[in-house]
């Protein structure tokens, strides 16, 4: 299972989540809450959760998977055009 850290208005996050899904991959997106309005059926995080998870966290997407970090857009392309 994957999660990826996002933010509102991110490409990287964009193609990040289009390229789980065009692999049939299950992924839980969590949103940085950066004050934006909420839609009640997704999952925020503030940036200090974020930073509890993923500590070097610079950006994102911040992409983990079964709790492991992968890194960013690049790095899981890299990884899945592995497997």
């Amino acid at each position: 299972m994957f999660t990826v850290y996002s933010k509102p208005s991110c490409p990287w996050c964009d193609r990040a989540k289009a390229l789980l899904q065009s692999k049939n991959l299950a992924y839980e997106e969590l949103i940085l809450d950066v004050g934006q309005e909420k839609d009640p059926s997704k999952k925020y995080v503030s940036l200090v959760e974020l930073k509890t998870a993923v500590p070097n966290a610079q950006s994102v997407p911040q992409i983990l998977q079964d709790g492991k970090l992968i890194g960013g857009f690049t790095d899981l392309q890299k990884q899945l055009a592995s497997e």
